[in-house]
């Protein structure tokens, strides 16, 4: 990996720019130039994200707020968020020599506490939790490939059937897919709707009967960690966003930057 100089743990090396850069919109032709290279404007958003501040109390040393909350929401309306973070995971699984899109996938969700208002939010009873829902699904490696979310107090099965939805308007994400597997709160008809609707089988994997305290279970530790990478992001140690769509731009992001770390040192 190459190294360079940095002024924050989070800023991009050499390496990892050249991974991305690719992938950033072109320079128009017209209109005015853009003041700010993309490797700053990456930078003061992945500060963000891990260190939890407000977007006003970005350091001087990075563009002005207004700049990099611009792009982070332009990027975010064109699902570029999204579409980088799928590139980066296609690209991790090929250095480890596997298909570019997986056989089998994990499904669950994680309530998060909320401290602003906005829409959807939710009193989550089971884990007495007032605030959002992060309904994600992974591939064997951990590796996001779609997130929602939602209100705290929607159950699984229908936010994990929402989420599955959009899954299913992706068929390039489909084409291998066998099996996904997901805890006892998916049970139901969201199994046979799974097997109709995207030829697969749903695994429901329960923990073991008796159980007490925390278990590694087959297959579910793996999105367990996912959870556990998002949650070291201090933007996503709760829920600060008034929109969902907001919460979910920052998770594909945390993603984003751990998977280029990774990709970078393979």
């Amino acid at each position: 990996m190459t190294k360079s100089q940095k002024a924050y743990p989070t800023d991009l090396n050499d390496t990892e720019l050249l991974l991305i850069m690719p992938y950033m919109p072109k320079e128009s032709k017209t209109g005015r130039p853009r003041e700010y290279t993309w490797r700053e404007i990456l930078n003061a958003i992945f500060y963000v994200v891990k260190n939890g501040c407000v977007w006003r109390a970005l350091p001087h040393d990075f563009p002005s707020w207004q700049t990099a909350y611009y792009y982070f929401r332009e990027f975010q309306t064109d699902g570029l968020w999204e579409k980088i973070n799928l590139i980066i995971r296609e690209a991790i699984r090929r250095k480890k020599g596997k298909e570019p899109q997986a056989s089998a996938m994990i499904i669950d969700s994680q309530s998060a506490k909320s401290s602003e208002g906005g829409e959807e939010l939710g009193y989550d009873g089971g884990k007495r939790v007032n605030g959002r829902k992060r309904n994600i699904i992974v591939d064997t490696l951990g590796l996001l490939v779609l997130v929602k979310v939602t209100a705290a107090n929607l159950q699984d099965v229908y936010a994990g059937r929402d989420l599955l939805e959009e899954l299913s308007q992706k068929p390039e994400l489909l084409a291998r897919l066998e099996a996904i597997f997901a805890d006892g709160g998916y049970r139901g008809e969201l199994v046979d709707w799974v097997t109709e609707k995207l030829a697969a089988t749903l695994k429901i994997v329960l923990k073991s009967e008796g159980q007490k305290g925390f278990q590694v279970l087959p297959k579910r530790w793996v999105v367990e960690r996912t959870f556990a990478w998002l949650s070291r992001n201090r933007r996503l140690a709760r829920d600060y966003e008034r929109l969902p769509e907001t919460s979910k731009a920052f998770i594909y992001i945390a993603m984003i930057r751990l998977g280029l770390r990774h990709l970078a040192r393979l």
